[in-house]
């Protein structure tokens, strides 16, 4: 219900499918003439547990002082024409969609799992961005390149992360276990670097929703970040920004990802309310730079009040977007930044790869620059609304899940942290990231009040007090999956 509330496609028309007849199930001889073979270099991928479409391979060496990253990328535009049904149905969706239970892809899955899948041991296409990066980090020198790879090791977050941890690798990644901790290292040197220039690290904790064979949620845990989603991470944000940067130089129509410096009225409220908690912000000529928020989010680091202010320095912020024009990137504290590495689930990624493949092939001539200047406005803002409406299904379907899960648990008691305060009650967020509902009505022996300017509830003859990053203990008392909330109550009464 909430998929076609949203109005997502579910399934692929009958001539889209059909249109996948000649497409080959392997790469053919043909298709390789021309590229560049990176077959013999140590290639892996490294995704969660249950990724089926594989888009980003990695390789690194590293000689003389001088690391060689290859961050190769599934060339799907070789098989998605433009103007094509299948580029029309992607165009349409804009974006892969991930819900609790299921995808619904960007693209039939006889391409995003098959011929477009790095998968480990057969021949694939792909678009690559070879970096050679010094010891500061710096990009000496890069290239991009139409190839032809061959991925040795499909591995898992969890797996690279606890060889990183010191974990014995098993008897197949042996061989690797050398390349992942000269991966760590460049990946530590890049995010000190970025660091440096104040870009804003927000690591929340995720939730990871468990789900049984029929779809019911049986766990909800917190899903934290690790050494090896953090050098992907860093290797993917590297290679966009040298793509955008250099086709910012080349001066041609492209597909930016921006990021605009937040709103001064929402930052001056945000900076009031800091000084709530003892804190304090510093805006230079009515705005901010992202390495003020940085400091702020290492101050709060370990505090109760961590992961309220974090999400509050988040909403503080504006959302990022597509775009024609290069405005940089405020949470990156980037130049130049873009969308190159998803393409199997990103449309903006692919109309980029065409753009690079028509210059690479020396095609990019007055008439093609003029097409691309005429469609990706367009694309820029149709793209940027199909992101967010796959963000509000992917959220509100959590939500459901949620409500789903502590049906089973009403009547008992958890403690949890005050995240909201409003006029008609206070929002707790329990650790395994779910929120409900305190009602004003619940808050018995006072009337309470709620005070604005402190984000607080005040009670007037006592002058009891529920504010915000307060830990207090809640006993369920109600879920609606249909209204999707939780209702809870204080589980002790103050006397």
């Amino acid at each position: 219900s909430i998929v076609r509330s949203y109005g997502i496609p579910e399934e692929f028309p009958q001539e889209v499918l059909d249109s996948l007849d000649s497409i080959p199930e392997e790469v053919t001889e043909a298709e390789k003439i021309g590229r560049r073979d990176m077959r013999d270099f140590h290639t892996v991928t490294i995704d969660g547990e249950d990724a089926r479409d594989l888009d980003d391979a990695i390789s690194l060496t590293f000689e003389n002082g001088i690391y060689h990253l290859g961050v190769h990328i599934a060339d799907v535009t070789h098989y998605v024409k433009e103007g094509s049904l299948l580029d029309e149905e992607a165009k349409n969706r804009g974006t892969s969609v991930y819900l609790a239970d299921r995808v619904i892809p960007m693209l039939p899955r006889k391409l995003s799992n098959g011929i477009c899948s790095l998968n480990a041991g057969t021949d694939r296409l792909a678009l690559s961005c070879l970096m050679d990066i010094d010891e500061e980090g710096t990009i000496v020198n890069h290239e991009i390149c139409e190839t032809v790879i061959c991925v040795d090791r499909r591995m898992t977050y969890t797996m690279v992360a606890d060889i990183l941890d010191g974990a014995e690798a098993p008897e197949e990644y042996k061989d690797f276990v050398d390349d992942f901790k000269l991966m760590k290292q460049l990946s530590d040197l890049l995010r000190k670097k970025r660091s440096g220039r104040g870009a804003i690290d927000f690591d929340f904790p995720e939730s990871k929703i468990i789900l049984d064979e029929k779809g019911r949620p049986i766990e909800i845990k917190a899903y934290e970040h690790s050494a090896a989603t953090r050098l992907i991470e860093d290797f993917m944000l590297l290679t966009n920004e040298t793509i955008a940067e250099e086709y910012y130089w080349l001066e041609l129509p492209f597909v930016y990802r921006i990021h605009e410096t937040p709103d001064e009225e929402k930052l001056r409220t945000f900076a009031t309310f800091l000084n709530n908690f003892g804190y304090s912000l510093h805006l230079t000529n009515h705005t901010i730079h992202p390495k003020e928020l940085q400091k702020l989010l290492e101050k709060i680091e370990g505090t109760p009040e961590e992961a309220l202010l974090s999400r509050l320095t988040l909403r503080s912020m504006k959302q990022a977007k597509y775009s024609t024009v290069n405005s940089g990137h405020f949470g990156l504290a980037a130049k130049y930044y873009t969308h190159f590495t998803s393409p199997i689930r990103r449309y903006p990624d692919l109309q980029i790869h065409r753009i690079i493949k028509e210059c690479l092939h020396g095609n990019m001539d007055a008439r093609k620059t003029a097409h691309f200047e005429k469609i990706l406005p367009e694309v820029a803002v149709q793209t940027s609304a199909l992101e967010r409406r796959a963000d509000e299904a992917e959220r509100q379907t959590d939500k459901m899940k949620k409500v789903q899960y502590m049906e089973h648990y009403i009547g008992e008691e958890f403690e949890g942290v005050i995240s909201g305060v409003t006029n008609w009650g206070f929002y707790v967020e329990l650790p395994n990231t779910v929120e409900g509902l305190v009602h004003v009505n619940e808050l018995r022996g006072d009337y309470f009040v709620f005070d604005e300017a402190h984000y607080e509830l005040v009670g007037e003859m006592t002058r009891k007090t529920y504010k915000l990053g307060q830990t207090i203990r809640v006993r369920v008392t109600a879920c609606d999956r249909y209204a999707r909330t939780i209702d809870f109550m204080p589980a002790v009464y103050w006397k």
